[in-house]
């Protein structure tokens, strides 16, 4: 859309010089000369707001920083092609016009043709000169009532931005990859092979929510990866045999994963009370977002006082899940896995010259083999491959605490060879399952997904919760809030800094260009209505503030005031040739009519595949589009109303000595001040 802009001003005003009599290389050279200080301009002021971007850190810096250098490079390449190849085009393709100035009545004038596109042009002229009439009226009118249209459109804007809070804070939309991860931990303790058997049955109750011909695959993964590399990269929270994850990839045509979600959510809990489930990010960007954690939100409750916290963080999680829009609220790290006590008898072991250290290594290579303790290798002498040999006890031996007791027990100085039930005492007792610290503090974790709200609210309620409860909490503990939210939090500021900064850097290049005040402050007075626009849109169509809605801010910030300066630059050259603030501001609005709405429109329907989220994946990028052609809509009302009667505002002194005169706009009849 913006790539085309320069190219449609320069084609439009080198028209505009054609339909005033002139030949094709005079207007070709007056309408390029015309336009190439506004063109040069808007050119920087797009550029410019992506500046900001290059400050950005994290995430939000690596997404955006290659799209702000495309976009420049390309506009610089289309500002470059606008200046020498449209010129020289239309050198070759364009023809002398009759002259006249705008007036749709000399379409009458010319001779009937049948040639359909012919008669179609000047049947679409005919109905466009009726708008811009209507347009003028309107403007005539607004100036008219200047004062009052002033305020009334700023009380307008202003009360738009009430609706923000209305919209609420996702850091990405959500995308429908097709694609879900379940993760489920039955009884902790259960051993692998019930584990399986707790699986199966889980999987054909999904089976029975979803239809057999939507499902393209499903794998189960239960229990820990036999390599320690793979358990290093799995983000899922399986911690021992009692965990499982089952992937469930559907076909391209399926009804919405979230709906299978939210009903497997409702229906598996009911039918297997004594299992957790949570649903985790299944697709790579999901889970790139997430840093590594199961969850887009974490609370974690930090301190030495790991049994009083735990009770705290039981009382925490019980408000948490009261918050609407929670889902899968659990916590991490199970403090009762099973776990059998060995109590030594060291008066016992010493008299019969056995060390703890010697029950210790008996232990470890009866239970999980040689090679933790005394590795041993044979060399093969026909190939010259070494292979690990590892001794060990069958574990059907071990199945019973009387089977345990009767493991031997070896040491270099013991008297005569003795069993563990000899010299121990073997317990049962419970411990907890992982133990995470962070900043060497232990950590107790309550993961929370978003389910039918956006996380920004969610995140503002775990909050409140959060702080409610502060007063409970053990001495010493803190409590925070991370996850996706703390990110989210840090690529709004950036963007919103941004914003801002990308409005400051506009108004200071035109004051710059324009050697003005004024009229840079008129140009910049598009720029509420276009951020206006861009929060009636996302409400209008519920879709929170994202990241790409606030770059597609960004990018409207350029477009808009692109449109303004074409406006005000002709203003100001009228305004020089006429003395007349009122009468500029309604040539100006009149004569660039076309090109800002032509522009306006190319952009919009360029956008507009975008915003209706069309294609795989298309809702990644639907909150750009949307906030593009929201913020053009009300941006271009702003630059063809509101930004001529701000001029002439502004410079009404250079109007007061001819205030009741009045004069023809471009040949247009009865243009009253």
């Amino acid at each position: 859309g913006i790539l085309v802009d320069d190219a449609t001003v320069t084609i439009e005003n080198i028209n505009w010089h054609l339909e005033q009599g002139k030949d094709v290389e005079t207007a070709i050279l007056d309408g390029a000369a015309q336009i190439v200080t506004p063109a040069f301009v808007s050119l920087l002021c797009i550029c410019i707001v992506f500046v900001p971007m290059f400050f950005l850190e994290g995430i939000a810096r690596f997404l955006f920083v290659p799209m702000a250098m495309s976009v420049m490079f390309a506009m610089v390449c289309s500002f470059i092609l606008s200046r020498t190849l449209v010129p020289t085009m239309a050198k070759y393709l364009l023809k002398p016009h009759a002259p006249h100035t705008d007036l749709h009545g000399n379409n009458a004038a010319l001779p009937p043709s049948r040639n359909p596109l012919a008669r179609f042009q000047r049947g679409f002229e005919a109905r466009f000169e009726r708008i811009r009439d209507g347009y003028h009226q309107w403007l005539q009118l607004a100036v008219k009532h200047r004062r009052g249209f002033v305020a009334g459109f700023i009380a307008v804007i202003a009360l738009s931005f009430l609706l923000v809070p209305a919209l609420g804070r996702n850091f990405f939309p959500a995308v429908d990859t097709g694609q879900m991860l379940l993760h489920a931990r039955v009884p902790v303790g259960t051993r692998l092979e019930e584990t399986s058997r707790y699986f199966a049955q889980i999987q054909d109750s999904i089976r029975r929510v979803i239809p057999p011909q939507e499902i393209a695959v499903i794998t189960d993964n239960i229990g820990l990866p036999s390599s320690p590399i793979n358990n290093a990269y799995n983000n899922t929270g399986t911690i021992g045999p009692q965990d499982g994850d089952i992937q469930i990839a559907l076909n391209k045509d399926h009804k919405p994963t979230a709906d299978y979600m939210r009903e497997l959510r409702e229906r598996l809990p009911r039918e297997f009370p004594m299992v957790t489930f949570s649903f985790l990010p299944a697709d790579i960007t999901s889970q790139i977002l997430n840093f590594g954690s199961p969850s887009p939100i974490t609370v974690q409750i930090r301190g030495r006082a790991l049994a009083e916290n735990r009770a705290y963080a039981k009382e925490l999680l019980r408000k948490i899940r009261q918050i609407p829009g929670i889902a899968d609220a659990r916590i991490q790290q199970t403090a009762n896995y099973p776990t059998l006590n060995v109590d030594i008898d060291r008066a016992r072991a010493q008299q019969l010259g056995i060390t703890s250290r010697d029950v210790t290594n008996s232990m470890v290579i009866s239970l999980a083999g040689s090679s933790q303790v005394a590795p041993l290798w044979w060399l093969n002498p026909e190939n010259g491959v070494p292979y690990q040999v590892v001794a060990q006890i069958p574990q059907y031996k071990l199945d019973t605490l009387p089977g345990l007791e009767s493991l031997p027990v070896n040491a270099v100085n013991a008297t005569e060879p003795q069993v563990l039930g000899a010299i121990s005492e073997i317990t049962r007792s419970v411990t907890p399952a992982v133990i995470s610290n962070r900043d060497i503090l232990p950590v107790i974790d309550i993961f929370a997904t978003p389910q039918g709200r956006d996380l920004g609210s969610i995140a503002t309620d775990v909050q409140k919760v959060i702080d409610e409860s502060a007063k409970a909490a053990p001495l010493g503990t803190t409590v925070t809030l991370r996850g996706q939210i703390t990110t989210m939090n840090q690529a709004f500021t950036g963007l919103l800094l941004g914003l801002l900064g990308a409005v400051v850097l506009i108004y200071l290049l035109i004051v710059v260009n324009f050697q003005s005040w004024a009229d840079p402050f008129v140009i910049i007075t598009a720029l509420p209505a276009a951020l206006a626009g861009i929060v009636w849109i996302l409400f209008t169509t519920q879709t929170p503030l994202s990241v790409p809605a606030l770059t597609g801010a960004i990018m409207c910030m350029g477009v808009s005031t692109a449109n303004s300066i074409l406006v005000i630059s002709f203003a100001r050259e009228r305004l020089l040739a006429t003395g007349n603030a009122v009468q500029a501001a309604l040539e100006a609005g009149f004569t660039r009519f076309r090109p800002v709405l032509m522009t306006a429109l190319a952009m919009i329907i360029g956008m507009a595949p975008m915003a209706l989220g069309l294609g795989e994946g298309g809702e990644q990028n639907a909150p750009l589009g949307r906030a593009v052609i929201g913020g053009l809509m009300f941006a271009t009302t702003a630059t063809l109303f509101f930004v001529p009667i701000v001029f002439s505002i502004v410079h009404a002194r250079h109007g007061r000595a001819s205030s009741s005169s009045s004069a023809p706009v471009s040949g247009h009849p009865h243009v009253v001040n």
